[in-house]
């Protein structure tokens, strides 16, 4: 990877982002939990609101886990200078920063440092997937309420 980029790493049930600052290290945001393992961000991160951003080896954060660059937004931002990202990325160390999975998650944080604006795909599609269950719900419901339950239940 090259200084500015986005290391996209695969989790067993979402991706988990980081921007590359060079000679191996990147920033990410982790849970405020020292002890908690970066493993689990999103999950700790969640329930608490918090986040807090480090400097790590990318090894450390990307653990067994396979990794690429991904700078899939590239084609539709312009990133900013890479001294600007680096810049700017250094000035959010040991910081602790809100969290929202889907609204401030580590997707977001990165590409606010890459392009000047919080995107996330991963939270786009879970927010158009919640939106598509519940229509579903609300479609049945309201059958429901027009045909009635032809269910019919004994007494006793």
């Amino acid at each position: 990877p090259k200084p500015g980029d986005l290391i996209e790493v695969d989790r067993i049930f979402y991706k988990h982002w980081a921007l590359y600052l060079g000679n191996g290290y990147v920033i990410n945001v982790t849970p405020v939990d020292e002890g908690a393992p970066t493993l689990s961000v999103s999950t700790l991160s969640m329930f608490t609101g918090q986040a807090k951003v480090k400097k790590q080896l990318l090894k450390e954060v990307v653990g067994n886990d396979s990794w690429k660059v991904n700078n899939k937004y590239d084609r539709s931002r312009t990133p900013l200078p890479v001294e600007v990202i680096i810049q700017r990325a250094k000035l959010y160390i040991d910081m602790e920063v809100t969290y929202d999975v889907l609204g401030n998650n580590c997707e977001h944080f990165v590409t606010m440092l890459r392009y000047g604006e919080g995107v996330s795909d991963q939270a786009r599609i879970a927010i158009g997937s919640m939106a598509a269950v519940g229509a579903v719900a609300l479609a049945s419901t309201a059958l429901v309420g027009l045909f009635g339950s032809k269910s019919r239940e004994k007494e006793y």
